[in-house]
């Protein structure tokens, strides 16, 4: 059985949160959900759905730093207009689904993810975002805020370009500065309106630690104890949340669900009815072997994929539908 970590209190906060927390940070960095992230390898909507999950981590955080930004821990950092982001994230999100910015939320991704309720990573997350914000004592918050923006300054730039090439946003409109869908990635600098350069996000990050450590500065051992043990902590509430991301092969519809996806598709119920039972004569059995052949060769060379594809393929299914009704038909 491993000890608990000892801590030399007396170091800097920025430093006790460094050297804290190196394991969970790996740990969270490996995960399979970081991995497909990272190598641009997630579906559109399934990126989406991620962008969604943290529009709720950071709504939460910033409405808790927002209600203690005099709070002497949290004061330090307290800086929405250059860090906030649940701004960006919505921005990015109505962006990708092609929708006004207010409407995100009927879309049918978002629906997915809250019915019939959030994932329970993710309620987590926030139930304890909540609980610290709700506390006589916040300043467990500023754990949050480092791991969630420094995280995003120091690796910002690297997965904005990922991510612009895996969805098609390197646009000339993007190349002019607008960022159109990644503005998640896209800091200000720390005095201008300007987007920030790799070295100017240094310059913040180390504006950042020297106001943890001024916060560090103005508490007991015992807070800075708690608050870096709950740096370790949100980084394993991260970790839950990536762990919620589904692999390209997971977000394929099953068989058994494709009475679902087709309604999401706009069949009809009368469509989607189970077949009757019923007896057929041999010409008919021989009719329906002769049909699902054809099926699958035309499934085959037709190019029945994507959206227009399977469009194509259902015109196909009701023809073949309608066709043998009629020779069982005129069987009996």
């Amino acid at each position: 059985m491993s000890s608990a970590p000892v801590y030399d209190l007396s170091q800097p906060l920025a430093t006790l949160l460094r050297e804290g927390t190196k394991q969970a940070h790996t740990d969270a960095e490996t995960s399979q959900g970081a991995r497909l992230l990272l190598g641009g390898q997630l579906p559109k909507d399934e990126y989406v759905r991620f962008l969604m999950m943290l529009w709720y981590v950071y709504d939460t955080i910033e409405r808790g730093l927002d209600r203690h930004s005099t709070y002497p821990t949290l004061e330090p950092t307290y800086n929405p207009t250059l860090l906030a982001r649940a701004s960006t994230l919505s921005a990015d999100i109505a962006y990708l689904l092609e929708v006004p910015e207010d409407q995100w939320k009927a879309h049918p991704i978002h629906k997915e993810l809250v019915t019939p309720r959030l994932p329970e990573a993710l309620e987590t997350y926030l139930s304890r975002l909540q609980a610290l914000a709700d506390s006589p004592d916040p300043s467990p918050l500023l754990a949050h805020s480092y791991v969630r923006y420094l995280g995003d300054l120091s690796g910002g730039q690297s997965i904005k370009r990922i991510i612009a090439k895996a969805y098609g946003l390197e646009s000339e409109d993007n190349k002019a500065g607008s960022d159109l869908g990644v503005s998640f990635y896209v800091f200000k600098e720390l005095r201008s309106a300007n987007n920030a350069s790799i070295g100017e996000m240094k310059k913040i990050k180390d504006w950042f630690r020297e106001g943890m450590n001024v916060a560090g500065e103005r508490c007991e051992d015992e807070a800075k104890l708690t608050i870096v043990e709950e740096a370790s902590n949100a980084f394993r509430l991260n970790m839950g949340i990536f762990n919620t991301i589904r692999t390209p092969e997971e977000t394929k519809p099953a068989t058994k669900e494709r009475s679902q996806v087709s309604k999401r598709r706009g069949e009809s119920v009368a469509e989607q009815e189970p077949p009757r039972e019923a007896s057929w004569p041999l010409s008919s059995v021989a009719a329906v072997i002769a049909a699902v052949c054809l099926g699958h060769f035309v499934l085959v060379v037709g190019g029945f994929t994507g959206d227009k594809g399977y469009q194509k393929l259902l015109f196909v299914e009701r023809w073949l539908s309608e066709t043998f009704l009629k020779t069982a038909t005129d069987a009996n």
